[in-house]
Parts: C-alpha cells; structure tokens; sequence
C-alpha cells in the first residue's frame, strides 16, 4: 500500500480528509511539525495550540477520531485515484509557484502532460453557438500544436474546449470542483472519461466531496495556476470565469479575451478584461505571439482545407455564410442557387471544415 515516499502522502490524504482544516491550515501544521506523519502523531492540543481552533477544536477531533488513515488511502487505490505531493518531482512545476499551493494533488489520467506548455480556456456557462465554437475552435488549434489545454469541464465553454482539444488529437485537463468519485455535471460523464484516458482529471479535494458552490472559486486557482495564461471566451459581469482571470494576474499569469457583440449579456466581462488590459484573442496565433511559443506555432499543422483548395462555387457561397447561424432558406435566397445546388455546396464546405451544421438546417462559418 505505501510508496516510495513512504506514509507522507498517505497521512497528507487524511489530513485533507478533515474538512475543517484547509490548505491554509495543513500548511501552518506543515511548516510547524515538518511531516504530514508527525501532524497526524501530535495531539490534539498540540495542533490547536498552532492553529487555535476555538469552536472548531471539537469537530477537529471528532473526524480525527473517525479516520483510519491506511484505510482512506485503499480507498482511493481501490477506485484508480492517484495523488501526488509538492514535494515529489512530477508535481506541476507551474501550479508549486502559486499562493495556497494545493498539499495534495488527486490525479486520473496522465500527469505527465504537463511537462507541455499549458493555457486555460474558461468561459460561462450559460453561453451562446458562437461562444462555443470560437472555445472550441481555439482548443482545436492550440492542442494540435501542443499546447494542453486546462479547463473545468463545466457546462458551455468549458466542454467546449475540452471536446475541441480532444478531437484535434491533443492533451486536455479537467479541474473539478468536487472529488475525483464524482462527476459534475453529471451528464459529462462520457467526457470526464476520455479526459482521464488522454489526458488527466486533477482535483485537491478528497473523497466524498460534493459541487458545493464555494468549491469553485477555490478550484479556479488552480486552472490558471496549472496555465502560461488564461483565455476567457465569454463571461457575464459577474462570471466566475472573471475569478479564474484574476487569479492569473495574481499568479503572475497572462489573461486573454475574447470580444463579442456589444449587445450579448455574456460579453460583458470579456470586453471589461480587454479594457483593463487582457489581451485581444481572434486566434491561436494572438496566443502563441503573446506567450513566445512561436517555436511551437511553426510546429502547428494546417486546419481543414486551405481556401485555395475550394472551387469558384464554393467560395462564392462562403463568403456569404457568417459566423452566426444562418438557415438553409436564406443562404439559397442570398445566394441564388437552387436548392439543390445550395445543399451539395453546403454539404463539401462542411466535409472540408469551413462551415459546421446544426439542428434545424442552420449553417454557420468557422
């Protein structure tokens, strides 16, 4: 059952387990007592003496009492949970320079993908068709070139990207909100698997733990503390995503963002970002130029067909397709083909990744 670091990582995991504890705190007992073994052996009054508890000092001890510390750590050996420490050399070297770096790590998936440039893509998740595809297109490109992208599998921008870093055939990482035996949303289970199988789910907290809302914010700081930098492709005034993007500016971190109709609810914080400084993002290529990837642009490959490969018809009917969706009866009115001719047009752009469809014969550019 123990590893190579010995018991350490196994009583960090119970230390975590006592919900009032705390990063703050495990790090005050940790700097104290040195090892997360000597934390566990002091007494009660020993660590309240450091912490000074006050009315928490009786549920301290209560779920102190409650926990088997080996038997925790079967716990998560037995559901294919892994964890890892600061201390140990695969910890993300990004996420050790944050404030409240995380004392536990639990990781499924690949870890390892980190040794790769990272950028975050977050977003709201109420959101709009073109929010979506710009995350995902943006994803898709980043990801092909090798950069992993981080989000936190929430609905809207967040599945968006990891669904577009996924299908480019590149590294995606997911920071949940609640512990790594839950899935939230939990319609999102199909998506949280293939993370896990080509990329990595990563959480800090322990089993059990439930989406509570305050979870959230706390999760944030990893997302752009695991990033070069943080791309927010729409969020309200009050998004969470704009919590994301201010602790990349406390980290030190670069934050990207997106611009949208001036009319949208959810551009609101984007085009608040973007006026405090935030970079203006229209492609992967403002990303590379801003965080000196070039080295990794030039490694990118092309996306779909170069328009020069489309014929005179189809560059005729592109040119009038917008990048809002746009139904079959207006492009035929605009365009002034036949129907038939509209839809085998429609049809080569969509195999030649110009155009996407979607439910209602509704066309839009990408």
């Amino acid at each position: 059952m123990k590893n190579s670091y010995g018991s350490e990582l196994i009583y960090l995991n119970a230390l975590n387990c006592i919900s009032n504890l705390g990063v703050r705190r495990i790090k005050v007992l940790l700097d104290c007592f040195g090892q997360a073994e000597t934390v566990w052996a002091a007494s009660l009054d020993e660590i309240d003496a450091v912490l000074n508890l006050k009315g928490g000092f009786e549920q301290l001890r209560k779920k102190k009492e409650a926990l088997d510390p080996e038997k925790e750590w079967l716990l998560l050996e037995e559901k294919g949970i892994k964890a890892i420490a600061p201390f140990m050399d695969d910890y993300p070297t990004l996420l050790k320079e944050i404030n409240h770096v995380p004392p536990i790590l639990y990781y499924r998936g690949n870890l390892e993908i980190f040794n790769q440039p990272a950028v975050a893509i977050v977003g709201s998740r109420r959101c709009t068709f073109y929010g979506q595809e710009v995350a995902h297109k943006l994803a898709f490109e980043l990801a092909s070139a090798g950069v992993v992208i981080v989000s936190g599998m929430a609905l809207g921008i967040d599945t968006a990207a990891h669904r577009g870093a996924l299908e480019s055939s590149g590294y995606t990482a997911a920071v949940l909100g609640c512990s790594l035996d839950c899935c939230y949303p939990p319609g999102n289970q199909e998506l949280m698997e293939q993370i896990s199988s080509c990329g990595v789910i990563i959480s800090e907290f322990s089993l059990g733990t439930e989406p509570l809302p305050f979870n959230f914010p706390q999760r944030n700081r990893i997302i752009s503390g695991l990033s070069l930098g943080t791309i927010v492709v729409e969020a309200t005034a009050k998004s969470g995503s704009l919590i994301t993007a201010n602790y990349a500016l406390e980290q030190n971190r670069e934050v990207f963002a997106v611009p949208g109709n001036i009319g949208s609810p959810y551009s609101r914080g984007c085009h608040r970002l973007i006026k405090d400084g935030a970079k203006l993002v229209e492609s992967a290529a403002d990303v590379f130029e801003e965080l000196a990837l070039d080295h990794v642009l030039e490694e990118q490959q092309s996306f779909g067909f170069p328009e020069e490969s489309l014929s005179e018809a189809e560059s005729k009917l592109l040119n009038i397709i917008p990048y809002q969706q746009l139904h079959i009866d207006n492009l035929i009115r605009l365009s002034g083909l036949s129907a038939a001719e509209a839809s085998a047009l429609l049809l080569s752009l969509e195999m030649k990744k110009q155009i996407r469809q979607t439910p209602g014969k509704y066309f839009c550019r990408i």
